[in-house]
């Protein structure tokens, strides 16, 4: 019989943390695998991680809240593959500042990366996926709960929410699925590029927390990741899944 062609899939912040995680999972699937990431140190040693696979690995910079970057980074990606089966929109950053200092463009800035990119890689990727693609949004139970200081980003996660049913209903209508997966604490140590500084190590606390008796990995994430494009999640679109262990499910009293 034939080989079955291998499923070409884009990551977004590919190079780092949970975006690395997942570009190593489709890898392990033999998928080509198109990490997007602003990081040029963090991407180039992506792909000596990944030097035995190299044929697979198409890293590209790009700064995925700019039209321009991620215009130019389809047309590299088009040029060479011509079609996207998995889009994953990983990408995203994180802002803790108090209401009163927040600046606009702070703001503006988050809710570009984490949000607007979202609407330019679908936009400029769907065009070229066929029915049963999967196109799979990052999102974060910080879009349901939150800490003090956290509105940007709590914004951008409820908006990448929102985003995901709407563009399952436009898409639907030429076989594509969107799925949005919302993880809680992920210890990313030791999938940063190197000479970014440790996380504190995690203590007993931290676990206990989590019903499933530990804090989240990006494998955990990835593992969906790879599921979600599965035959098996075919009647899955449109939806949130919370992947954090039952974190937010635990109701929690100060004694």
């Amino acid at each position: 019989m034939p080989e079955s062609p291998k499923r070409k899939v884009v990551v977004t912040g590919g190079a780092q943390g949970i975006g690395r995680a997942i570009c190593e999972a489709f890898l392990r699937e033999q998928a080509f695998v198109s990490p997007w990431d602003i990081d040029r140190e963090a991407l180039s040693e992506l792909t000596g991680l990944f030097r035995a696979q190299k044929n697979l690995l198409l890293p590209l910079a790009c700064d995925v809240a700019e039209p321009a970057s991620v215009e130019n980074a389809s047309s590299k990606l088009l040029d060479a593959w011509g079609k996207v089966d998995v889009l994953v929109n990983n990408a995203g950053i994180f802002l803790n500042r108090p209401l009163a200092e927040c600046e606009p463009s702070e703001w503006d800035r988050v809710l570009a990366v984490n949000v607007k990119s979202i609407f330019l890689t679908a936009r400029a990727l769907s065009p070229f996926m066929a029915p049963g693609s999967v196109i799979i949004n990052i999102a974060s139970t910080r879009a349901f709960q939150s800490e003090p200081h956290t509105e940007a980003y709590a914004a951008s996660k409820g908006g990448v929410v929102a985003l995901t049913h709407a563009l399952a209903i436009s898409l639907g209508e030429r076989g594509i699925r969107v799925v949005c997966l919302s993880p809680g604490w992920i210890d990313t140590s030791g999938w940063k590029k190197q000479g970014v500084p440790p996380s504190p190590p995690l203590r007993d606390i931290d676990h206990q927390q989590h019903p499933a008796g530990r804090v989240g990995k990006p494998t955990d994430i990835a593992e969906m990741c790879v599921f979600l494009v599965s035959p098996q999640a075919g009647f899955v679109s449109g939806t949130n899944i919370v992947v954090d262990g039952g974190m937010t499910k635990k109701m929690i009293y100060v004694e």
